[in-house]
């Protein structure tokens, strides 16, 4: 027990070490970006659900969508609102694709800040941006 100091040091600066990085990082953060929408979007005025819904929820959203295609050969989403969107990321006009058509604005931006690589792309092709 004589070395019970040299413990006691030791533990604290090891805390110390493993906490430093959160604390020298807190509240230095940038806030997220803003997804650039384009004038069709904005002129639609709104999406399958509210933007906080889908900010949160997207992944949810296209995994419950690629199981309901796959699966169901269900291609037709019918939102809270009664408005019918099309189930795709290829391509249509009535779907995510046909508003959001700035693939590098509007996905990538946020996708680069969170640091995911979503599989999206794996399978399907990405979109080509239009002006």
């Amino acid at each position: 027990m004589n070395d019970k100091n040299m413990i006691i040091t030791g533990l604290i600066i090891f805390c110390i070490i493993i906490i430093f990085p959160f604390l020298y990082n807190l509240g230095s953060t940038a806030p997220p970006p803003e997804p650039v929408l384009s004038e069709k979007a904005k002129a639609a005025g709104e999406c399958i659900a509210p933007k906080e819904v889908i900010r949160a929820e997207h992944m949810e959203i296209l995994g419950q969508w690629r199981f309901s295609v796959v699966r169901n050969a269900k291609r037709i989403y019918k939102a809270s609102n009664g408005k019918e969107y099309n189930m795709s990321l290829s391509s249509g006009e009535n779907s995510c694709i046909g508003c959001h058509t700035n693939k590098a604005e509007f996905c990538d931006k946020c996708h680069n800040y969170a640091s995911v690589e979503p599989y999206c792309w794996d399978c399907h092709i990405e979109p080509k941006e239009r002006n």
